[in-house]
């Protein structure tokens, strides 16, 4: 099986330093629904690991988070794409789980839903706690240059980062480097 893990606020869609609360704050960055149709053209499953402490802080409930992955779910139908599940961490961060990133476990649930390995699975995000979560869990970590990523636009990643960590433009960017790696391996 082809998966590919995804986070979601400042890689899939615009992110906000007062949290996307609602489906009407929610909105996609340029092209990203469009790079997630290209990947399940592909034949790659797309599935998303979240942080969602909006949750645990108590600024929405399950129901508008919902609301906001059905309208994601919309408007990946209407350019041709899907995400074939969404896992998040609903804590806080002083909760101390171990499903929060940068800790592994949304990866360790997506590895035990779909009986994969994760070793050298594709991850991508724009932080260093996305990066970190995958890495720990074997993932092959990718970082875009949209959301909080865009703070490290021409400078070299810190040491923080796995040394491995590839760095692209944009989801479509990496979507364009994973379609195209796997062409040039068939």
């Amino acid at each position: 099986m082809k998966l590919v893990i995804l986070d979601r606020d400042g890689t899939i869609n615009e992110d906000s330093a007062e949290f996307v609360k609602s489906p009407d704050e929610w909105a996609p960055l340029p092209g990203a629904l469009e790079a997630i149709a290209r990947l399940n053209h592909a034949g790659w499953h797309v599935v998303i690991a979240s942080n969602q402490s909006g949750l645990g802080r108590g600024l929405f409930d399950v129901s508008t988070l919902n609301a906001m992955h059905a309208k994601m779910s919309k408007m990946l139908a209407a350019v041709g794409g899907r995400v074939d599940a969404i896992f998040y961490c609903p804590h806080a961060p002083d909760e101390g789980c171990r499903c929060r990133k940068p800790e592994p476990g949304l990866f360790e649930q997506i590895g035990e839903r779909y009986g994969v390995d994760l070793r050298g699975l594709p991850t991508v995000g724009d932080t260093a706690r996305d990066v970190l979560a995958g890495a720990a869990a074997g993932c092959e970590p990718h970082l875009v240059l949209t959301g909080k990523g865009a703070a490290y636009r021409g400078r070299s990643l810190p040491d923080t980062f796995p040394k491995d960590t590839r760095v692209h433009e944009d989801l479509g960017a990496f979507a364009d480097f994973l379609i195209a790696r796997e062409a040039v391996a068939a």
